[in-house]
């Protein structure tokens, strides 16, 4: 339009001859042209790419977050969201460097998943209470800097049912859990409660004459609640779990619902017994 405007101002003011290409802004047509074809060229290559375009992620999953909106402009590299996979879900679980000992923990080189102890995930909602079977599948194989634990990772196949693979309640991700981890076994093992082992390592013993034995035992494992002897007792001999202030051995002792046996003597008192039996945490 400024082109033929041009022209026309050119025979309006009686000038003779034709109109140079600049007064007729051809140059400015040709520029005003070309940008045109740039831009039907980047529209065909914006709707190829939009043709091309996919979002989807390499797994079975869900979407945990959505960072963009429909209509919002955005560049290769954008993050859209967050997703994770639903065929298995991770958690971490501290452990003590104290309790590694009994456990049996994968190696490094360990690639036999049937040696990985097994673990039970426990949680409540409201006034139900909730458990999922899992497995130790590795070691993150570095202790914490700061708190001096070992994390090692336990594995649910299925969490939220998906799948077809597990018939377990649903767990979210986000759940806060409780990890009871099978360890390593102790034969022959008696269980006692805690307060029954005295500081030097010793169990109060009744005999077969009712008499008190001092007993030094081999402490496998304790406990704020239980202790498990190794060593030192064994299955049907009786353990005093009554406190007494001075245990004296060969004091004869009155057994709760028995008749003492043997010559009267200062007793210490009813002591309530208990069997020692086979066990292992």
């Amino acid at each position: 339009a400024r082109s033929e405007q041009a022209l026309k101002d050119w025979r309006n003011l009686g000038r003779e001859g034709e109109p140079s290409d600049l007064v007729l802004r051809k140059p400015q047509l040709a520029d005003a042209l070309a940008n045109v074809k740039a831009a039907e060229a980047d529209l065909d290559k914006a709707r190829r790419d939009l043709e091309r375009t996919r979002i989807s992620v390499p797994y079975e999953g869900l979407v945990r977050e959505k960072r963009v909106d429909v209509g919002q402009y955005v560049n290769p590299g954008t993050q859209l969201g967050v997703t994770f996979a639903v065929d298995t879900a991770e958690i971490r679980l501290p452990i003590a460097t104290a309790d590694l000992d009994y456990l049996k923990l994968p190696s490094s080189s360990d690639q036999v998943p049937s040696h990985y102890p097994s673990v039970t995930l426990h949680t409540d909602e409201g006034d139900t209470a909730l458990t999922w079977s899992a497995q130790i599948i590795r070691t993150e194989g570095v202790l914490d800097e700061s708190s001096r634990v070992l994390y090692v990772v336990a594995q649910v196949v299925d969490p939220y049912g998906l799948l077809g693979e597990s018939q377990q309640p649903e767990l979210r991700m986000g759940t806060f859990v409780r990890a009871d981890i099978v360890g390593r076994r102790i034969e022959d093992a008696v269980v006692l409660p805690r307060y029954v082992l005295h500081n030097d390592g010793t169990v109060l013993v009744a005999n077969d004459q009712d008499r008190l034995e001092i007993r030094h035992v081999t402490v496998a494992r304790a406990e704020p609640k239980l202790v498990y002897i190794s060593d030192g007792l064994q299955a049907g001999e009786r353990v005093v779990t009554t406190t007494l202030d001075a245990p004296i051995p060969g004091t004869l002792l009155a057994i709760s619902g028995h008749q003492a046996q043997g010559e009267q003597q200062p007793v210490a008192g009813e002591e309530t017994v208990t069997s020692a039996g086979d066990g292992g945490p």
